[in-house]
């Protein structure tokens, strides 16, 4: 590459990280059928035959937006340094991940709600989408396996199983917030109540774990 080139190549990645962050807005509020790419064009202050030259289409964008959502939380996942703690420390700091990455990442529930609505189509015709389910999954395996190899982990549930059950409740808090307010008169994001919710999460798949571990 040359001296002339690499510049190039810098203004690219970040015209092209700036139409991401601000689809990725657009797509989360707006859904793929609501999401307008000239407003995404006029907010990054570049043309709509841009956004088409580095995505190909509005689907095409849309799939960028999801994929890299997915691949931020898988990232974190994989850097997760779990190895040198005890089971059910590990299994704690998986929890903790999950909860913090999903709390502070609203968007990525609504992408996740809007690609589910859509049945996944998409995401099915994603190249990455086999390794997307990597990480998760690795470091779950490693932690359950040290867990029963101890005699601390229950041998009937996998690392799907383990993982189904946080995202379960880390989507739940900030997917339905509004509803569970308007019903029950709770904000289940109220900064009051985040150790208590961070805390039961783990508590609860820990001792779903443990669970019988070594009874008859």
């Amino acid at each position: 590459m040359t001296a002339e080139s690499q510049p190039r190549q810098r203004d690219a990645e970040r015209t092209r990280a700036e139409i991401l962050d601000v689809a990725t807005a657009e797509f989360a509020e707006r859904g793929l059928a609501g999401a307008r790419v000239d407003e995404i064009a006029a907010r990054t202050r570049t043309t709509k035959r841009m956004l088409y030259y580095y995505f190909g289409s509005k689907q095409g964008l849309y799939l960028a937006v999801l994929e890299r959502a997915y691949l931020g939380i898988r990232s974190l996942e994989s850097h997760l340094e779990v190895d040198e703690l005890a089971p059910t420390a590990a299994v704690r700091a998986v929890c903790d991940l999950t909860f913090d990455h999903h709390e502070a990442n609203p968007e990525f529930i609504r992408l996740v709600s809007i690609e589910n609505i859509h049945h996944a189509e998409h995401l099915r015709a994603s190249p990455i989408r086999e390794g997307l389910s990597g990480a998760t999954l690795a470091v779950l395996d490693r932690i359950l396996a040290r867990g029963r190899d101890a005699g601390l982990f229950r041998d009937d549930v996998d690392a799907l199983d383990i993982h189904l059950l946080i995202s379960s409740f880390c989507i739940f808090r900030t997917a339905n917030r509004h509803t569970v307010a308007a019903i029950f008169d709770r904000d289940m994001l109220d900064p009051a109540m985040r150790d208590h919710y961070r805390r039961m999460l783990s508590d609860l798949v820990v001792e779903y774990l443990t669970a019988h571990v070594g009874r008859p």
